[in-house]
């Protein structure tokens, strides 16, 4: 079983879905969890008090990682809770509004690649000072980031970008015995995904594309990150791993 016990790491966006799900997984292992919510204020308190219920450690840290400072305000809050080295960084938080390229909006761009690459590339540079040799950085992709979905263009590039970060400061990072990795989710069961999954008839397209004939659950993903924010993966630095059920084989 792996022993996260004296570490500390970092989840953004997890009051819900899949950094919630990482949070708890991670927590469960004996990490200090900081929890990081943008709006959802009540379900991330609510995630640290299960934390402190089961003998774990969590706090709850808020920042609107949309704003072009909310990579500081983070990183800040994080220093004032006396944190002077993280042990796990898992970037997870991000958006995904689905829109035909004649109803996407300047705006919409802007936004998506704010929170979802402007945001996590930030955080690592200002979070670095409390990184060191063994700790880990856990981007969160999508498959989309490999294959064409309607309506997912913009979306789609933002995980595109996510993936080049991650071989890029992989390569730059590695030299300091930091590892950057991403996970490449396939259709999760989250409230982010009921766009395609609302719907029986989206449900079962989408178990059609899966090798194991099943929804993704948050737990499968929570388990990666878990792999990859700990020593079990030592020897794992700049990939991508997908996580997907055996999406589009």
């Amino acid at each position: 079983m792996t022993d996260l016990n004296g570490s500390v790491a970092l989840v953004t966006g997890a009051s819900r879905g899949l950094g919630r799900a990482s949070a708890a997984r991670l927590a469960e292992r004996g990490a200090r969890v900081l929890v990081h919510y943008s709006s959802s204020r009540d379900a991330a308190d609510e995630l640290v008090r299960d934390i402190r219920a089961k003998g774990g450690a969590a706090d709850a840290l808020g920042a609107d990682l949309s704003a072009p400072d909310g990579a500081h305000q983070l990183a800040a809050a994080v220093r004032e809770l006396g944190i002077n080295q993280l042990h796990a960084l898992v970037l997870n938080a991000g958006i995904a509004d689905l829109a035909t390229i004649e109803d996407q909006t300047v705006e919409s761009f802007d936004r998506h690649f704010a929170v979802n690459v402007r945001a996590p590339f930030f955080l690592v540079q200002q979070l670095l000072p409390l990184l060191s040799e063994g700790s880990s950085v856990v981007f969160l992709s999508s498959v989309v980031a490999r294959a064409a979905f309607d309506g997912t263009s913009i979306y789609s590039a933002t995980k595109g970008a996510v993936e080049v970060l991650t071989r890029n400061l992989a390569k730059e990072l590695g030299p300091r015995g930091i590892r950057v990795n991403a996970i490449a989710p396939g259709a999760i069961d989250t409230d982010m995904a009921q766009v395609f999954l609302g719907t029986e008839e989206g449900r079962d397209y989408i178990k059609a594309l899966q090798a194991l004939k099943r929804i993704g659950r948050p737990d499968d993903i929570a388990d990666a990150v878990l792999f990859l924010a700990s020593d079990q993966s030592r020897w794992v630095d700049g990939r991508s791993i997908e996580v997907s059920g055996g999406a589009n084989l």
